[in-house]
This record gives structure tokens, C-alpha cells and sequence, in this order.
């Protein structure tokens, strides 16, 4: 499926700029969480889980070759929001955010990053299998690293992830997630996917 959802972006890229795109898939995820009318059947917001993660950038930015390779290492935080639909058997539709702060390095650059992302989930009810995919916003302290410019301080971010259980409440993970800042910064710039591995302890 994360090799799908990777082509058919970069099928759409290639027929529009990157920013085009960024920018119409905003209000359409900003749709599903503000505008459809769900069927509520989730609880308040709340705190459902922290964790760690760390990642590597690809050979590629979402079909653009990349300059450098960069490692990103971070604390993410889930927090559901009270918009959902759960059938009685426990598996349905959910809302969340993605929260998270860490370092971005790479070409001999060290910077300060943190994002918060709106997701909409497909899994169980109480977040032990999750497949989840969103579209936000991140800052960096620092967009120049060696020959690669990230443009900006402000970057769209999108994440797509899946989550599952390993024991008790602790939880592993795989996340796809794209920088860029689609095109805010002129033509120049250039982001960077990241591969990451999560391990997450759940409430």
C-alpha cells in the first residue's frame, strides 16, 4: 500500500507543481475534520499515546533526486480528536493529531524541527492497529544543509503511517513523511522524505 500511495503521488506531480498539489489536498483533509458531518462516536480529546522515532531520507524526494541524506531523530505525541465513526465491533474511522520536536540532520547541519500534523485513521478504536494519513506543517531553525536548500523555515508535512501492538501498551510503527515547502520559497528548494521507525507507548 506505501509503495502505491508513492507512485500515484508521484504520477499526480508530474502532471502539476508540487505546491498546487500541497495546497489542494489542505483543504480537503482540513474538510474532513471541520466540515463533514461524522457520526461521533469517539471520546473527548485526549492524550493517547507518546513515543520516539527515528528516520532516514530515500534516494529521492517524491521523484526528484536528493542532494543529501539526512537523519531525523524525535518525540511525537498522539492526540485523538472527539470526530469519528466506530462500528460495535471496535474498528472504524478516527481523527487525530500528530504532534512532534527533534533534531534534523544532514551535509554536516544540525537543526531543531517540529510539526503538527491532522490525520485521519483507519484501524481499532483503541489505536493498536492504525493506518493514518495527514497533511500539516513543520518549522525548522535551520534550512540550509550543506548543498541542499529546504527554502524556508515553514514546511508542508505529509505523513502517512501504520501502526501495530507489541506487548501491553507499547506499540511499533512505520511512517512515510514528506517536507517540502511547495514552492513558498521560489524554485530552488528542494525537502526530503524520511523512512522512520516508531516505538510508542500507548494510555
Amino acid at each position: 500500500m506505501i509503495m502505491f500511495m508513492r507512485t500515484w503521488i508521484e504520477a499526480v506531480l508530474r502532471g502539476m507543481p508540487r505546491y498546487r498539489f500541497l495546497l489542494a489536498c489542505t483543504p480537503v483533509v482540513c474538510g474532513f475534520f471541520f466540515v463533514a458531518p461524522w457520526p461521533s462516536n469517539a471520546d473527548e480529546m485526549r492524550l493517547a499515546s507518546i513515543g520516539l522515532r527515528a528516520g532516514i531520507t530515500g534516494a529521492s524526494v517524491l521523484g526528484e533526486e536528493q542532494q543529501q541524506t539526512f537523519r531525523e531523530y524525535d518525540a511525537v505525541a498522539r492526540i485523538d480528536l472527539p470526530w469519528g465513526w466506530y462500528s460495535q465491533s471496535g474498528w472504524g474511522l478516527g481523527t487525530r493529531v500528530l504532534v512532534s520536536a527533534g533534531a534534523l540532520d544532514g551535509g554536516g547541519e544540525t537543526g531543531f524541527i517540529t510539526s503538527l500534523i491532522p490525520a485521519v485513521s483507519l484501524g481499532s478504536r483503541d489505536g493498536r492497529f492504525s493506518i493514518d494519513v495527514g497533511i500539516g506543517g513543520a518549522l525548522l531553525t535551520n534550512h540550509q544543509f550543506g548543498q541542499q536548500n529546504f527554502g524556508g523555515p515553514f514546511q508542508v508535512a505529509a505523513t502517512l503511517g501504520v501502526s501495530i501492538p507489541v506487548y501491553g501498551p507499547f506499540g511499533a510503527g512505520y511512517r512515510f513523511q514528506h517536507y517540502s515547502d511547495a514552492g513558498l520559497y521560489g524554485t530552488d528548494s528542494r525537502g526530503a522524505d524520511f523512512h522512520m521507525i516508531e516505538l510508542t507507548y500507548r494510555f
